[in-house]
This record gives C-alpha cells, sequence and structure tokens, in this order.
C-alpha cells in the first residue's frame, strides 16, 4: 500500500481535539455532558459529506454509519469503533495542541508550563521516534488523543477507502460513543441494531500493539456497622468504625496487592474512596484480576478480613456486597481467534511489526464482547493518556489508518478464498 497521506486524518484529528467533550462521573444525564455532542454533531456531518450511508445520530448521543460493501461475495460486517469523550482527570478545555517536527531526541519541554516535561527517560518508546513528528499539548491540559486519534483514523480511513474503490471490502459498520470514560460507553449500545459480526475499537496504544486482554473487575463495598453512643459516656460501650476501617486498610499487605506495587498480568485490591462516622463506615474498593480465578481469590481475601474483624469487634459487623463491573474479553475473543489473527495480519501489512498486548483496565470492547460483539482493541499511537504529558506520532496515526484499511481488506480477502 502507498503511504497514507496526512491530510486524511491531521487536520481532523487538530480539530477534534479543540472540542471540549470532557465526560462527568457526577452526571446524572446520558451523555453525561451535553457538550460531548458538539463532536458528534460534527461527525456526523462529516460522514455525510464522506458519502455514508444511514449516517444518524441517536437519541443517546451514539453516532453510527455505514460504507457499504463493494464485493459480491459474503464478507462478516466488520464495525468500526471509537469514543469522543476525554477523561475527568484533567481538563480537555481549550486544548492548544503543538506539531514537534523531526524529533531529535532529549525532553520535550511543554510551553505553557515548562514543568511539564515528556522525557524519554520515562516515555522509552520515544527512543523510536527519531525523526517523527510529534503531537502534544502546550502543557495546561490533556491533548486527547484518548481517543480522538481513534476518531480521526478511522475517519482517515473511510475517506482513503472512498477514494480507492478498489480496494475491496465487505460492510463497514462506524460507531462513536460517548462516556467511554467513565464506564458507560455502551450503556445503551444495542449490538443486534449495530449489525456488525465483529468489531475492533481503536483505542490502543503504542504502534503495533493489538490488546485482546482486559481486567476481570469488579467494586467491593465494605460497611462497617459500629456502636455509638455519646462519646462522654462510651467506655466500654463504643465501638467506632472508623477505627475499624483504619484497622481493615492496616490489614492490607504494603508490598502487594496494590495498583502502586503491580504490573502486567498482576492484579490488585484498591481501596478508593472511604465514607462515614463512628456508628457507619464505608470503604469503596476496586477488585482487578486477569482472571475469574484470581479475582475470587482477592475477594475470598477481603471477606476474610471483614469476618475476622466481626468476630474480634462484636456486636460491630463488618461487611462485604460484591458489584460485578467487567470481565475479561478474551475469554470471548478466543472463541473467534480469526478476529485478532486478522488484526495481527493487518498491523504486519503495514511494515510494522504486530505484537499481543494486554490493557490493565477496561474498554467499550470488553463489554461488548461479553454482549455478543467480539471486540479487540488496535492501537492508535497515542502515549499518557489521561495527562499533560500525552503525545502521539502523526507516523504512528499513519500505520493505525493503515491497519484499518488493510483489516477490512483482509476479511474480504479470507472470506472469498473460504468459498473456494
Amino acid at each position: 500500500m502507498e503511504t497514507i497521506s496526512t491530510r486524511l486524518f491531521l487536520d481532523r484529528f487538530l480539530s477534534y481535539v479543540k472540542i471540549d467533550t470532557q465526560s462527568n462521573p457526577k452526571s446524572t444525564t446520558y451523555p453525561s455532558t451535553e457538550k460531548q455532542l458538539n463532536l458528534s454533531r460534527k461527525l456526523t456531518e462529516e460522514l455525510k459529506e464522506l458519502g455514508m450511508q444511514d449516517v444518524e445520530l441517536t437519541k443517546d448521543g451514539y453516532v453510527f454509519a455505514t460504507l457499504p460493501a463493494n464485493v459480491d461475495h459474503q464478507v462478516p460486517v466488520i464495525g468500526l469503533i471509537a469514543h469522543v469523550d476525554t477523561a475527568p482527570d484533567v481538563t480537555g478545555k481549550d486544548v492548544n495542541p503543538i506539531i514537534h517536527k523531526n524529533y531529535q531526541g532529549g525532553d520535550i519541554v511543554l510551553p505553557k508550563d515548562p514543568s511539564v516535561v515528556i522525557s524519554p527517560d520515562d516515555n522509552p518508546d520515544l527512543n523510536e521516534m527519531t525523526g517523527f513528528d510529534i503531537i502534544t499539548t502546550d502543557g495546561t491540559t490533556l491533548l486527547g488523543a484518548d481517543n480522538k486519534a481513534g476518531v480521526a483514523e478511522i475517519m482517515g480511513a473511510l475517506q482513503y477507502l472512498k477514494e480507492n474503490p478498489g480496494l475491496k471490502h465487505g460492510k463497514i459498520r462506524i460507531a462513536f460513543t460517548v462516556d467511554e470514560e467513565i464506564g458507560a460507553g455502551v450503556d445503551h449500545f444495542d449490538v443486534e441494531y449495530f449489525g456488525a459480526s465483529y468489531a475492533y475499537t481503536i483505542d490502543g496504544s503504542a504502534a503495533g500493539e493489538i490488546e485482546d486482554e482486559t481486567f476481570c473487575a469488579d467494586s467491593a463495598t465494605i460497611k462497617i456497622y459500629g456502636v455509638n453512643v455519646h462519646p462522654g459516656y462510651a467506655k466500654n460501650k463504643m465501638i467506632n468504625g472508623v477505627k475499624i476501617a483504619a484497622e481493615f486498610i492496616d490489614h492490607l499487605p504494603k508490598d502487594s496487592l496494590s495498583p502502586e506495587t503491580t504490573e502486567g498480568r498482576e492484579g490488585y485490591v484498591h481501596p478508593n474512596v472511604i465514607n462515614g462516622n463512628v456508628e457507619l463506615t464505608t470503604i469503596e474498593f476496586i477488585v482487578r484480576d486477569f482472571t475469574m480465578e484470581g479475582l475470587k481469590e482477592k475477594e475470598v481475601f477481603l471477606q476474610n478480613i471483614c469476618d475476622d474483624l466481626s468476630k474480634k469487634h462484636h456486636p460491630a459487623r463488618v461487611e462485604m456486597e460484591i458489584k460485578e463491573y467487567y470481565r475479561n474479553m478474551k475469554y470471548k475473543i478466543d472463541e473467534h481467534p480469526e478476529v485478532v489473527e486478522y488484526a495481527m495480519e493487518a498491523v504486519n501489512r503495514s511494515g510494522i511489526k504486530a505484537r499481543k498486548g494486554l490493557i490493565r483496565g477496561g474498554t467499550d470492547g470488553a463489554r461488548l464482547s461479553y454482549m455478543g460483539l467480539p471486540t479487540p482493541n488496535v492501537f492508535t499511537g497515542g502515549h499518557n493518556f489521561h495527562s499533560k504529558k500525552e503525545w502521539v506520532a502523526i507516523q504512528d496515526m499513519q500505520k493505525t489508518v493503515e491497519t484499518i484499511v488493510n483489516l477490512v481488506q483482509i476479511w474480504a480477502e479470507k472470506s472469498e478464498a473460504a468459498k473456494h
């Protein structure tokens, strides 16, 4: 394939990041913020201008569209998905993207806040970027490559396919979702209506990576029921729920089982929020592991602490409630190995080495895979998501667009080969 022109995606990306689309976990509306729809409406118009069919902005804020097949034989319908919202962690208002052309190594000091420095010491991938053009912010906001790089790359791939009708592909369905960053991206996603057999979120990180694993995730709410009496007359009567909560936290290991002490395939239990008083104190944990067995072990560990403290401080009691969040999408994707195999081949055809990765978190794809739509994750080229140090290389974005174009062709090729 010829090199993808930056005109297909770069201007789009630079315009998308300037639209504030931050989602809000405390909101009771869907989408959680109205401003996300400013980008959704823009994308709706751009898809129409590209000649896509079935373009719609749904009542839930999703943008759907179709690129029809240009082959006669049957090809599974493939979905391409990205989200428009940016993370609540760092402001996405007044983003000022800066292109550092022909990067030659060393620190990248961001001009509006020189204390914000992107260093190869903390970003080893920068060592592979000599001669690349790197986009950052001015140091006062996040960039929004998560996931506006993915949005722009999908749009660029669609334009390339429209301009090159000789490239054969089946029917492609597009979805731009909202509220992914607050875990609600597919709360109202109708898989049957979307109509894809398989899909890909274009929401990954370093070039070449195809992610087919996420955490299994639950929340655990620890409720500590103390015994409250007037503090002036509390001797041998009061049992302080706050102090039991402190004791609970003290039972956690200091050098393992926490986000700050784990990496790779290691899971954790993470006390995230604590609230309360003498009579009732709650601790909100997030529990993560890559296997169901590991997740259960961690929940049993927490339950054992509850039981021990209930026994020690009777008649006070410590109880735990578990809420399921999402499961490792690998359990479902492994039932359809070709979904990942074709993505790996698409990466290799783009001239870079494909590798499998895992996500120490969740994606829309994890939930969609359990809703009947196997959905691994494809790289965008972005780095340092949710941070003022976020960056992406233009050349890596080109490779993502190439990978998408290769991918839809591979599905058409393999389907035709299967006929013979």
